[in-house]
């Protein structure tokens, strides 16, 4: 059974005592921190969570070829203990990518364990995170974009889930946006005459994203023709699924699958139609500028990442 550590002083007032600190209580108040003052999105902090959670059962509970003792305080934390966490990550054959992660969670974490005053000293200042190679996006020709996006309507041009689906990838291939921004719409984020959506991206900030007139009309086919059949007219959702619920993440990634295989194309993920209209806006002569914001980018650097791809190609000057 794990020792608790109390966090500040012990008593609280003239007869009370605060509540006694596990190591899993702290690392959940460090995750209320992350959410609370950082703003950082619930998908990054869930990986936080997982990453700290195999940190802390391992340092409670070492095999016995760690070649450390079990810790039951985050207090007794030391740089032998994170060399052992990571060597027991190279040994299971974790990817670099991933390890990568788990040590940046990690360090991240210390670095508040040593602002708290739980750790005197710091921890894992001296161990180097794994080099990762360099990530390249997968990017579809514009042939295979054109051959997806005319996919849904082939065999079934009437059938309310074939309009809806057409209008889905015609709308991620048109704005970038992530899959899950696209899946939490309602219909009165669309904006028919100024041809704008209102969307609500990580960490809860919002932007206007233009439409093209051919997602546009996509989307009007199937708000207009094919979404009453599939839901109540009462219904927030912009997307839903044959039981009228709003669409899932999961349930598209499906949908998006499918068609894939129809036309032959492998490794295609949804994230792969964010990456697809980047490059090809770039091509077509949008600014880096005008791309960051529609794709949501916070910082430049990341939107960099297309230019690169994309070089040579006739971008136009941010």
């Amino acid at each position: 059974m794990a020792v608790c550590v109390w966090w500040g002083p012990r008593r609280s007032g003239k007869n009370r005592w605060k509540e006694p600190v596990t190591m899993e209580n702290l690392v959940a108040r460090y995750l209320e921190s992350l959410q609370d003052e950082r703003q950082f999105s619930a998908n990054t902090i869930a990986a936080y969570r997982n990453d700290l959670k195999q940190l802390s059962d391992f340092l409670q509970n070492p095999n016995e070829d760690a070649g450390i003792e079990p810790i039951t305080s985050w207090s007794e934390l030391t740089d032998e203990h994170f060399s052992a966490f990571l060597s027991w990550l190279q040994d299971r054959e974790y990817a670099q990518a991933t390890v990568a992660r788990k040590t940046a969670a990690s360090k991240s974490y210390f670095s508040y364990l040593l602002d708290k005053g739980i750790i005197k000293e710091p921890v894992g200042t001296d161990i180097s995170s794994p080099k990762v190679a360099k990530y390249t996006p997968i990017v579809m020709t514009r042939d295979e974009i054109a051959r997806l996006l005319d996919e849904p309507l082939r065999d079934e041009p009437n059938r309310p889930e074939s309009i809806r689906d057409r209008a889905m990838l015609e709308l991620l291939y048109a704005t970038g946006m992530r899959v899950g921004e696209m899946v939490a719409l309602d219909v009165e984020d669309v904006d028919m005459e100024t041809q704008v959506l209102r969307c609500v991206g990580k960490s809860g900030r919002e932007r206007d994203i233009p439409v093209s007139d051919q997602a546009l009309a996509a989307l009007r086919d199937y708000i207009q023709n094919a979404r009453p059949y599939l839901c109540d007219e009462d219904t927030g959702a912009l997307f839903v699924n044959h039981r009228g619920g709003r669409l899932t993440r999961q349930g598209f990634w499906l949908i998006l699958k499918s068609y894939a295989d129809h036309i032959g194309i492998q490794g295609i993920t949804p994230h792969t139609l964010r990456h697809t209209y980047a490059i090809h806006a770039l091509q077509d002569g949008q600014t880096v500028r005008d791309v960051q914001q529609t794709l949501g980018h916070v910082s430049p650097s990341t939107t960099n990442l297309y230019v690169e791809m994309a070089s040579g190609e006739g971008l136009a000057a941010s």
